[in-house]
């Protein structure tokens, strides 16, 4: 099992920056990709980005040049600086550890008022 906590959501205006932070506990393997994914009001769950235990990154085409996804270095936690953000940006932030089965917290929201 695998436990997320999420931290660092909250309400800021267009143009701001937010950090979101991501802590992994229980039974963490070594090679993993963690990541956030986030889910607008009467909107399909999306993903933001993800980065593997490795470095590897993946990013929403939305979110480039704006947000960066990086681990700590403990491997088991992850974060997303969001810069530039947009009310777009608005919704229900999830952080994802993804091993053999894909494990989520409990989202913060983030809110972009314009």
């Amino acid at each position: 099992q695998v436990q997320l906590v999420e931290s660092g959501g909250g309400l800021v205006q267009a143009g701001g920056s937010l950090r979101l932070s991501c802590a992994a506990s229980g039974t963490i393997f070594s090679i993993n990709t963690m990541g956030w994914y986030r889910q607008a009001p009467g909107k399909q769950r999306e993903l933001v980005a993800t980065i593997t235990s490795g470095g590897t990154t993946v990013y929403a085409d939305s979110v480039k040049g704006r947000f960066t996804i990086s681990r700590g270095n403990a491997k088991n936690t992850v974060s997303l600086q969001m810069n530039s953000l947009k009310p777009e940006d608005t919704g229900l932030y999830y952080c994802i550890y993804r091993w053999s089965y894909d494990y989520w917290g409990q989202g913060t929201q983030v809110t972009v008022s314009s």
